[in-house]
Protein backbone atom coordinates (compact mmCIF):
# COMPACT_ATOMS: atom_id res chain seq x y z
CA UNK A 1 0.00 0.00 0.00
CA UNK A 2 2.81 2.38 0.47
CA UNK A 3 4.57 1.44 -2.47
CA UNK A 4 0.97 2.55 -4.50
CA UNK A 5 1.00 5.67 -2.26
CA UNK A 6 4.45 6.81 -3.47
CA UNK A 7 3.95 6.23 -6.87
CA UNK A 8 0.73 7.90 -7.10
CA UNK A 9 2.26 10.90 -5.55
CA UNK A 10 5.10 10.89 -8.01
CA UNK A 11 3.06 10.84 -11.06
CA UNK A 12 1.49 13.33 -9.67
CA UNK A 13 4.66 15.68 -8.92
CA UNK A 14 5.52 14.49 -12.41
CA UNK A 15 2.13 16.01 -14.05
CA UNK A 16 2.18 18.93 -12.02
CA UNK A 17 5.62 19.67 -13.05
CA UNK A 18 4.37 19.83 -16.92
CA UNK A 19 2.44 23.19 -15.92
CA UNK A 20 -0.57 21.94 -17.88
CA UNK A 21 -3.86 23.73 -16.48
CA UNK A 22 -7.37 23.59 -17.40
CA UNK A 23 -7.56 25.87 -20.37
CA UNK A 24 -4.76 24.23 -21.61
CA UNK A 25 -6.94 20.88 -22.11
CA UNK A 26 -9.90 23.17 -23.85
CA UNK A 27 -7.97 24.50 -26.08
CA UNK A 28 -6.61 21.34 -27.30
CA UNK A 29 -9.84 21.14 -29.69
CA UNK A 30 -8.25 24.24 -31.22
CA UNK A 31 -4.92 22.19 -31.87
CA UNK A 32 -6.72 19.60 -33.79
CA UNK A 33 -8.50 21.64 -35.61
CA UNK A 34 -5.64 24.01 -36.63
CA UNK A 35 -3.23 20.26 -37.56
CA UNK A 36 -6.05 19.80 -40.10
CA UNK A 37 -5.91 23.03 -41.36
CA UNK A 38 -2.45 22.92 -42.02
CA UNK A 39 -2.94 19.48 -43.48
CA UNK A 40 -4.94 20.79 -46.25
CA UNK A 41 -3.47 23.76 -46.92
CA UNK A 42 0.34 23.02 -46.39
CA UNK A 43 0.01 19.28 -46.91
CA UNK A 44 2.34 19.13 -43.56
CA UNK A 45 2.58 16.26 -41.22
CA UNK A 46 1.68 16.80 -37.35
CA UNK A 47 4.97 16.66 -36.35
CA UNK A 48 6.26 19.20 -39.33
CA UNK A 49 2.56 21.22 -37.81
CA UNK A 50 4.43 20.97 -34.01
CA UNK A 51 7.78 21.82 -35.08
CA UNK A 52 6.26 25.03 -36.92
CA UNK A 53 4.06 25.76 -33.64
CA UNK A 54 6.66 24.78 -30.99
CA UNK A 55 9.21 24.25 -32.03
CA UNK A 56 12.89 25.29 -34.04
CA UNK A 57 10.77 26.84 -36.55
CA UNK A 58 8.10 28.53 -34.24
CA UNK A 59 10.11 32.14 -34.36
CA UNK A 60 9.36 32.51 -38.81
CA UNK A 61 6.19 30.49 -38.71
CA UNK A 62 4.34 33.01 -36.21
CA UNK A 63 3.28 35.61 -38.11
CA UNK A 64 1.50 33.50 -40.86
CA UNK A 65 -2.10 33.32 -39.22
CA UNK A 66 -3.88 34.60 -36.47
CA UNK A 67 -5.12 31.43 -35.09
CA UNK A 68 -2.19 31.04 -32.91
CA UNK A 69 -3.42 33.04 -30.36
CA UNK A 70 -5.89 30.11 -29.80
CA UNK A 71 -3.62 27.21 -29.23
CA UNK A 72 -2.79 25.63 -25.99
CA UNK A 73 0.67 26.26 -24.02
CA UNK A 74 1.08 29.41 -25.87
CA UNK A 75 0.28 31.81 -23.30
CA UNK A 76 3.68 32.74 -20.98
CA UNK A 77 1.86 32.55 -17.59
CA UNK A 78 4.14 29.43 -16.64
CA UNK A 79 7.55 31.69 -16.93
CA UNK A 80 6.06 33.27 -13.93
CA UNK A 81 7.16 32.13 -10.59
CA UNK A 82 4.27 32.67 -7.71
CA UNK A 83 4.91 32.90 -4.32
CA UNK A 84 2.57 32.50 -1.86
CA UNK A 85 3.35 33.62 1.60
CA UNK A 86 1.09 33.35 4.73
CA UNK A 87 -0.12 35.68 7.07
CA UNK A 88 -1.34 35.15 10.88
CA UNK A 89 -3.18 37.78 12.25
CA UNK A 90 -2.85 37.54 15.79
CA UNK A 91 -3.70 40.14 18.68
CA UNK A 92 -0.80 42.26 19.17
CA UNK A 93 2.32 40.62 21.64
CA UNK A 94 4.46 43.14 23.47
CA UNK A 95 8.10 41.94 24.63
CA UNK A 96 9.60 43.52 27.63
CA UNK A 97 13.19 42.74 27.25
CA UNK A 98 15.32 43.43 30.90
CA UNK A 99 18.90 44.96 30.19
CA UNK A 100 21.23 44.39 32.61
CA UNK A 101 24.24 46.52 32.41
CA UNK A 102 27.40 44.45 32.00
CA UNK A 103 30.00 45.73 34.19
CA UNK A 104 33.38 44.12 34.07
CA UNK A 105 34.78 42.34 37.03
CA UNK A 106 39.22 42.31 37.07
CA UNK A 107 39.87 38.99 36.84
CA UNK A 108 42.33 37.42 39.36
CA UNK A 109 44.06 34.61 38.29
CA UNK A 110 46.82 32.88 39.77
CA UNK A 111 47.99 29.71 38.67
CA UNK A 112 50.87 27.60 40.39
CA UNK A 113 52.27 24.27 39.38
CA UNK A 114 52.09 21.56 41.67
CA UNK A 115 55.05 19.44 40.79
CA UNK A 116 58.01 20.40 42.74
CA UNK A 117 61.37 18.58 41.79
CA UNK A 118 62.16 18.40 45.26
CA UNK A 119 59.45 15.23 45.65
CA UNK A 120 60.53 12.05 45.37
CA UNK A 121 59.32 10.11 42.10
CA UNK A 122 60.05 6.80 43.14
CA UNK A 123 57.16 6.83 45.14
CA UNK A 124 54.37 7.46 42.99
CA UNK A 125 55.52 4.70 40.72
CA UNK A 126 53.15 2.07 40.26
CA UNK A 127 54.61 -1.63 41.29
CA UNK A 128 57.11 -3.26 38.99
CA UNK A 129 56.21 -6.75 39.89
CA UNK A 130 53.98 -8.18 42.25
Amino acid sequence: MGKLVVILYSFLILVQSFNINIEDISKFNALLEHAKFHKEMYGDTFFEFLSEHYGNDMVSHEDKHSEHEDLPFKDHHHILCHLSSSFILTPQITYIVNFQEFTEKPVIFLYKESFSSFEKPSIFQPPKLA
